[in-house]
């Protein structure tokens, strides 16, 4: 029987490049693991995708911890989880803010009942790490957290002793990593970090709705060491760690019903990121992107507004050049050339573009179409900024 949904034809969707802050372009191999029958959330079947799924992400954050899972929620879910299982009412947590997404985790924090310390530094700098040192022993400190990728500015946070501080100090160190994933080196156990999210829609390449998490025993310990519930049962570990990874029992315990089909997109997803390629060497893929795209643009007269060696390399935040009007630019380059970039945020709104230089984005052939449209709407030659492009790229 034919009825008019089943012949209705599908919504038109517009093929874009996305290249801005995120969602990132998710490969055709993606696209179709995300379209392969759904199949139950308590199936043996699915359970063994659940196991690649974990291992593959445990190799992405480069940890070899227990608790590691994809959260059912975007990057922002990962951020909730972090906070309302590793910070308790009462808490002292030391947070770095240089940009919004630092903001959003002080803000969270607050809304936790924690004293937080902010620590400011100027949107688009990294906070100093002598600055996070010396709030942290301005008194007992149960964590420290910050944003290793700010999306918002383009700034990479370094991490070196946060985490030797910590352990020193029976202190947690949590790390928002959403748009350094499996794009910009880190190594989670190499530098001491209890616990961590990210989000799928950055250098993984994946569609959003899903925050890969991860949380090691010190964290762990903590959490056990409560007397009452967390505040959230959604985002309780110790309930979704029996669903996810069951231990020695092998018994697997309904928690919520997982959305089958993106962990498909992210277990193949991870196949091409993290399998596909030797980490390190996808690293390097995303520092040579960053830098060959960076000497294409400052030929139009952009400049990156993050200083060498704080810079984050899936995305280049750069100023416009001057007198562009930077928005008519963005919507001429999506509605003429269906190419997405992004634009400042909070105190750098209209002052600002943002470009994602994320997984399959971090390649020359889709910056050589950006560069070239741009150059169209700027009533710029191509041949310049293609040439300083190819330069980086061949560095």
């Amino acid at each position: 029987m034919t009825t008019d949904i089943d012949s209705a034809p599908a919504t038109d969707i517009p093929e874009r490049l996305l290249l801005g802050s995120g969602p990132s372009p998710v490969p055709p191999r993606v696209l179709a693991a995300l379209a392969q029958p759904t199949i139950g959330h308590m199936d043996p079947a699915f359970a063994d995708i659940m196991a690649e799924t974990i291992a593959l992400l445990r190799e992405a954050f480069q940890t070899e911890n227990r608790a590691t899972l994809p959260i059912s929620g975007t990057g922002s879910a990962g951020m909730e989880a972090l906070v309302a299982n590793f910070v308790d009412s009462g808490d002292r947590v030391v947070c770095g803010v240089n940009g919004l997404f630092g903001e959003r985790m002080a803000e969270e924090l607050r809304r936790a009942g924690a004293d937080v310390v902010p620590v400011e530094a100027q949107w688009g700098r990294a906070v100093p790490i002598e600055q996070l040192l010396e709030a942290a022993v301005g008194g007992r400190t149960d964590a420290i957290v910050v944003v290793h990728g700010e999306t918002s500015t383009g700034v990479a946070q370094p991490l070196e002793g946060l985490g030797d501080w910590c352990r020193e100090h029976d202190a947690l160190l949590l790390l928002d990593c959403v748009t350094s994933l499996g794009g910009h080196a880190l190594r989670l156990d190499e530098a001491a970090v209890d616990a961590a999210f990210s989000g799928t829609q950055k250098c993984l390449n994946c569609p959003p709705g899903l925050a890969p998490f991860t949380a090691g025993e010190r964290a762990l310990e903590k959490l056990g060491r409560r007397e009452q519930p967390g505040r959230s049962w959604y985002f309780d570990l110790s309930l979704v760690l029996d669903y996810w990874n069951p231990g020695a029992s092998g018994g697997r315990a309904y928690h919520h019903t997982a959305p089958i089909n993106m962990i498909y997109a992210l277990r193949e997803a991870l196949r091409i990121a993290v399998g596909g390629d030797w980490l390190p060497t996808t690293w390097e893929r995303h520092r040579r992107a960053h830098h060959a795209l960076r000497d294409a643009l400052a030929v139009f007269g952009c400049e990156r507004l993050a200083p060498d060696g704080e810079q984050l390399h899936p995305l280049l935040a750069v100023t416009p050049p001057a007198g562009v009007d930077e928005a008519a630019v963005r919507s001429a380059l999506l509605d003429d050339h269906g190419i997405e970039i992004s634009g400042g945020l909070g105190p750098l709104a209209g002052k600002l573009w943002r470009v994602g230089v994320m997984g399959a984005g971090a390649r020359r052939e889709p910056q050589e179409q950006l560069v070239t449209a741009l150059a169209t709407l700027l009533d710029a030659e191509p041949d310049e900024p293609l040439a300083a492009l190819a330069e980086g790229w061949r560095a």
